[in-house]
């Protein structure tokens, strides 16, 4: 860990417990994995891993229709990873 990342495994860190806390099922465990994946990408400063951890989180927070704590937790580390100079999408919007 760095100070690059510490604000991010700091978000990780409040998001997997309410992702853990989700009724039992496979779509709870397979957000649990992706968000320990990222954890373990960011930890590393695994720019590609990162990206795509950080688009599939997106994508099944997406399907669930979250847009709650879970959703503002996943958005704020998204803010603090690219204010530490990561980069979490692989192409910018218009």
């Amino acid at each position: 860990m760095s100070e690059r990342t510490t604000a991010s495994l700091a978000i990780l860190d409040s998001l997997l417990p309410a992702l853990e806390a989700r009724p039992p099922g496979e779509h709870r465990d397979r957000i649990v994995e992706d968000t320990q994946a990222l954890g373990r990408a960011v930890a590393a400063f695994h720019m590609e891993a990162i990206r795509f951890r950080m688009y599939s989180v997106d994508r099944r927070l997406r399907l669930e229709g979250e847009e709650g704590a879970a959703r503002q937790m996943f958005e704020q580390l998204r803010q603090a990873l690219e204010d530490a100079g990561f980069h979490t999408r692989s192409h910018t919007a218009p």
